[in-house]
């Protein structure tokens, strides 16, 4: 149970700062800065600010259930890994616009958040 959650914490960084970050490489002043003034962003960059959020609303759910899960030793593993799965599916579908298929991948992870919680009670 414990390699989802290390993974999903990398998935947060590559999620939260890599790609953000990856973005802005062309200036290197405004990534050195202390940010105070918002920049223009693209439409690419919007989506890995709004996916990010996203990740951010369903990642502390999920690593509390993971802990939980450990704490009851109650075996969630494969729906933590189901989790992670479709969170890592969900990044590509968001930036590159893939609607109806990230619908439907939110829909599990978030479906997977509510059958662990169930399996816990």
């Amino acid at each position: 149970m414990v390699e989802p959650i290390i993974y999903s914490l990398a998935l947060a960084v590559v999620q939260l700062w890599a790609l953000p970050a990856s973005t802005r490489l062309s200036d290197l002043n405004y990534l050195l800065s202390s940010r105070d003034n918002a920049v223009e962003s693209s439409v690419l960059q919007g989506r890995i600010q709004r996916a990010g959020a996203n990740l951010q609303e369903s990642l502390a759910p999920f690593l509390a259930l993971c802990l939980l899960a450990i704490v009851t030793e109650t075996d969630l593993e494969q729906a933590a890994w189901i989790w992670l799965i479709a969170r890592a599916v969900y990044v590509p579908c968001y930036l590159l616009n893939i609607v109806y298929v990230r619908s439907i991948v939110w829909v599990v992870s978030f479906g997977t958040l509510i059958y662990m919680a169930s399996s816990l009670l």
